[in-house]
């Protein structure tokens, strides 16, 4: 039995998890998913929800809290960790994997008293803020890096059996949002690029900021981390021609995307280029769709790694580079050309979770 433990505040690493998860049971291993917020007492999540709300309005929310926010194994109470003891051991695990640092504290009086294997899997380029908080704890964990500040691409969670869509027939179609938790100054960007001419796939943060002048989808309002182990659904939404606050005619979901496809992959895999902030699930689908990105204000020191690390490898530009070239498409051909077969090259993560 293989556990894999993730986080529902940080998208950008339980989307990975969950991807991980249905990979390994396809190749026939038992795996359960558990995410950390499922545990909290109901205040404390409802403080989760509502600081969502504040992150959308201001990215400056979201790097404050990475050095202000407690740790929510504080919330804990013992009752719930002693249940969470009893599901692994009733479950017989044998492996762990960690998508955020602060199951590691969780786990280490466990692993003190049963040694099981535990792999840490890093999404980010540098150490990203729940796992600067666990140092010390569970010490005998394997660390796994996706990427590397130093240029290198050691692991790799395989997203997709398909070859990316060829560069000939792509339609020009930008992907722009703000990650999983849509923050940042996306929808500004978006409208810049719209004024452009560009035609621009918009994931808005709900169904009344639909506009006129993309096509635009949201997260399903009824999909949360902490309740359903799916992949993150889209809607896909319409608005009139206009983005006035003040429309009367509200935008609604007008259909769903098709089980096992994710709506979100699927745009990527399409586009020429995402249009985003640099958060690891998005880094594991430029490298998996060689789609380029166009990098938006980081949240947060271990996405401005991100961004770099892309940049260095020549996967992608900063938002003002391209602005600076009134957003020539052909610069864009040779990011693409550089992310090919890029995949290929780390190790698959499979094979080192399933290998004996």
């Amino acid at each position: 039995m293989i556990a894999v433990l993730t986080s529902g505040v940080a998208l950008g690493a339980h989307v990975p998890g969950l991807r991980l998860a249905q990979r390994l049971r396809e190749r026939g291993a038992d795996v359960t998913v558990d995410v950390l917020e499922r545990r909290l007492p109901g205040d404390r999540l409802a403080n989760v929800v509502e600081s969502r709300r504040r992150f959308q309005r201001d990215l400056r929310f979201v790097v404050a809290a990475q050095g202000l926010a407690t740790d929510p194994v504080d919330d804990f109470t013992p009752q719930a960790v002693a249940a969470l003891e009893r599901h692994w051991e009733e479950r017989g695990v044998e492996t762990f994997v960690v998508f955020s640092g602060f199951w590691l504290r969780l786990l280490d009086n466990y692993l003190g008293r049963r040694p099981t294997r535990t792999v840490a899997c890093h999404v980010d380029a540098v150490v990203s803020p729940s796992y600067r908080r666990a140092r010390r704890y569970a010490p005998g964990a394997e660390h796994v890096w996706l990427a590397r500040e130093d240029g290198t691409l050691p692991w790799t969670i395989p997203v997709d059996t398909r070859p990316p869509i060829p560069w000939s027939a792509r339609e020009g179609r930008l992907l722009v949002h703000g990650g999983g938790w849509a923050i940042g100054s996306y929808r500004d960007r978006a409208r810049e690029l719209a004024r452009a001419g560009l035609p621009l796939d918009l994931i808005v943060p709900e169904a009344s900021a639909a506009v006129g002048w993309a096509c635009c989808f949201t997260l399903d309002p009824d999909w949360h981390p902490w309740h359903d182990d799916g992949l993150p659904p889209l809607l896909k939404v319409r608005a009139d021609s206009s983005d006035s606050s003040d429309s009367s005619d509200p935008a609604e979901p007008v259909g769903r995307e098709v089980p096992g496809r994710p709506l979100s992959y699927e745009l990527a895999r399409s586009a020429s280029a995402i249009v985003s902030k640099p958060g690891g699930g998005t880094l594991l689908d430029s490298l998996w769709t060689a789609t380029p990105l166009i990098l938006l204000e980081p949240a947060g020191s271990h996405e401005a790694a991100n961004g770099r690390l892309w940049r260095q490898l020549g996967f992608a530009l900063s938002y003002d580079d391209w602005s600076a070239c009134n957003f020539a498409p052909e610069r864009l051909e040779p990011l693409h050309r550089a992310l090919l077969g890029a995949a290929a090259r780390p190790r698959n993560l499979l094979d080192g979770l399933l290998t004996p």
